[in-house]
């Protein structure tokens, strides 16, 4: 074995570093925002963000304004208290203003005077974007007086907190303008949609609290006034918008401690999915926690009562389960909480034990109250979920069937498969095709060692509106579970997929986008870990050929074949439109949708697979208007599936 080559000879006291102020900041950034992506780069605002929702769910904010400027800083302002100007007791010379902003794990959020429930913790948001930032501006109206502070180069303040004039008509608040480092961030760009999206949520959950977007940077230009007097309940209205609701009533409790305090509001729809989103001092817990465990419990409890007391569940009947019940709801659980612990750097996580007991017994009474004063919603809720029970028994056994058919017939796979020759995964890929004439096509164009070919006719179900003993039992659906051979649903199991790219090859037209986007779908809801593991690839096959010369040009849409007139506007021959697939000979289809050396594939992510879901959700429903703008709003995400 050989020896490690020794290092410095040296190990002194002096040898060890002491990072001071923001310098650990500046040098490990991932560790303060988790990365120096788009994500991190978002995170910076959201943090200035955050302090002005504090101060709203501390009663002394109405109105926040967050604008992109043209030069691309960021501006956050409230009418909040305004930070505390004078000096700091444990800081001399140096005003609280000056410490938030420069020193890490200071703020107002870890006594009780500052603030009872914070979305912040650590006290570090501040002074991370100052850290982060070429330039940060504070300006705080405070004591009837306008104060400024200026940092340059990191979080170096220019000078101390000055007054520069009075505050007008009294005003309070504070207002930070700053510019991200473009040499931290790989793109100091922000997203409209990114930001909007949260402060939609920040509105949502913050009762009457007005929020006012501004993008002044050129040819992005936009405004947006979020404010929403209902609520959560007007958050859940919103999210059941594209759905079929089971009543028009949304249901909404609450209940408060001395330390903590819950609400709930709920509403269940047609479908088949539930959708629960739950946040602990306005920030989203994606993996839940304590509030959600008390509610999903609860609610199980409250509702078989309901069941039994009317008498729509008899004696001999099991007791439904929770994800019976759960089907369709849509529901927020909001929890504000003085001391919230979360689990994880992400707070994705609410590891509270006594919200658990609060949301529960808050459940356990006011849901059961609910139910009681509407008997004819409960009526539903009832009827659904034992609908639901009786549906997953029946998928059960579906299941147990295709498993008992796999079994028997060995691999399972449809007669209709073109498999390949290889039978190593990591090398092998799936094409799902439109229609035996396209399958034809793509037999032909494929290289049979590595390509499979699965022919697939017309549009497959809508799994968005389809219970799961429907799904299993749709002779489409079956070919494509036992060819990608990893089971379906709570039973798939990503190591055992056969191909690492599934390919959904479908025409270049509004069918095959159809098609498409219903596939996605399937994946989606059915298959998740094909797409979170990026296994899920859309073909992109071309609108148009035209000669030059002898050689043959491809190009994929109207908008290419614009840019090709363009840039040769003596072209004289004709385009051929290559609609469909089934059209395409195989050479055609092996030079721009098969030989890997050649074609273009859209390796799908996990937004644009939940994106396909919505707007099968939205397909569902008849509101034309709602569909198209949709569509408008998302027309660059959705600009593969061209509904």
């Amino acid at each position: 074995m050989a020896q490690m080559s020794k290092g410095s000879p040296s190990y002194e006291a002096s040898d060890i570093t002491v990072l001071e102020g923001l310098e650990p900041v500046r040098i490990r950034p991932g560790m303060y925002i988790g990365s120096t992506g788009p994500s991190g780069l978002h995170h910076l605002l959201v943090e200035i963000i955050d302090n002005a929702i504090d101060e709203a769910m501390a009663g002394y904010c109405t109105r926040i304004d967050v604008t992109l400027m043209a030069n691309g800083s960021a501006r956050v302002i409230d009418d909040g208290r305004g930070i505390p100007v004078d000096d700091h007791p444990n800081y001399p010379g140096k005003s609280a203003a000056e410490v938030v902003y420069t020193t890490l794990h200071a703020g107002g959020k870890f006594g009780d005077a500052g603030y009872k429930v914070s979305g912040g913790l650590h006290g570090v948001g501040a002074s991370v974007v100052n850290a982060l930032s070429t330039e940060l501006n504070l300006e705080i109206y405070r004591n009837d007086h306008h104060y400024q502070l200026f940092f340059k180069n990191g979080g170096k303040p220019q000078g101390k907190l000055k007054i520069v004039g009075p505050s007008p008509k009294g005003r309070t608040g504070t207002t930070v303008t700053f510019t991200p480092d473009p040499k931290i961030f790989d793109d100091v760009d922000f997203r409209a949609q990114t930001v909007t999206e949260r402060l939609q949520i920040m509105a949502f959950l913050n009762r009457g609290l007005e929020i006012r977007f501004v993008d002044e940077r050129k040819g992005r230009e936009a405004k947006e006034t979020f404010k929403y007097n209902g609520g959560i309940v007007d958050y859940v209205r919103h999210l059941n918008n594209a759905k079929e609701s089971l009543f028009r009533k949304v249901g909404f409790y609450e209940q408060a401690e001395e330390s903590q305090e819950v609400e709930v509001a709920f509403q269940w729809n047609s479908g088949y999915y539930e959708s629960i989103h739950s946040f602990a001092n306005g920030i989203s817990t994606i993996e839940g926690g304590m509030h959600e465990e008390g509610f999903r419990k609860a609610i199980t409890n409250v509702v078989n009562r309901y069941a039994r007391k009317r008498n729509l569940l008899k004696e001999k009947d099991e007791n439904l389960l929770g994800e019976d019940i759960r089907e369709g709801l849509t529901a927020i659980i909001s929890v504000r909480l003085t001391e919230p612990q979360f689990e994880g750097q992400t707070k994705g996580k609410l590891g509270n034990v006594s919200i658990r007991s609060l949301v529960e017994r808050a459940t356990n009474e006011k849901l059961a109250d609910w139910l009681e004063e509407n008997p004819k919603e409960g009526g539903q809720v009832v009827a659904k979920a034992i609908q639901a029970s009786r549906a997953r028994m029946a998928a059960r056994q579906a299941r147990d069937l295709t498993r008992r058919k796999s079994a028997l017939d060995g691999a399972g796979l449809p007669g209709k498969l073109v498999d390949c020759s290889s039978n190593d995964p990591r090398e092998c890929e799936l094409f799902i095709v439109e229609g035996n004439s396209a399958g034809g096509s793509a037999k032909d164009a494929r290289n049979p060692r590595n390509q499979a070919i699965l022919p697939i006719r017309g549009k497959i179900l809508n799994v968005e509106k389809a219970r799961s003993d429907k799904i299993l039992k749709n002779t489409e659906i079956q070919a494509l579970i036992s060819a990608i051979g990893a089971g379906v649903e709570a039973d798939f199991d990503v190591t055992k997929v056969r191909y690492d790219k599934i390919i959904l090859m479908a025409d270049a037209d509004v069918d095959g986008s159809h098609i498409r986007t219903l596939l996605l779908t399937f994946f989606f809801r059915q298959m998740t870990e094909l797409v979170n593991n990026g296994h899920i690839y859309v073909a992109q096959p071309p609108l148009f050929s035209t000669l030059v010369g002898k050689e043959k040009v491809y190009l994929g849409d109207d908008t290419q074949k614009t840019k090709f007139l363009l840039d040769n506007p003596t072209h004289k021959n004709d385009f051929q439109r290559l609609k469909g697939l089934g059209e395409m000979d195989y050479d055609e289809l092996r030079d721009t949708t098969m030989d890997p050396t050649k074609r273009a594939l859209l390796q799908i992510t996990v937004e644009q697979a939940a994106l396909a879901d919505e707007v099968c959700s939205i397909l569902m429903g008849d509101d034309v208007p709602q569909r198209r703008h949709f569509i408008q709003t998302n027309a660059k995400d959705v600009r593969f599936l061209d509904i």
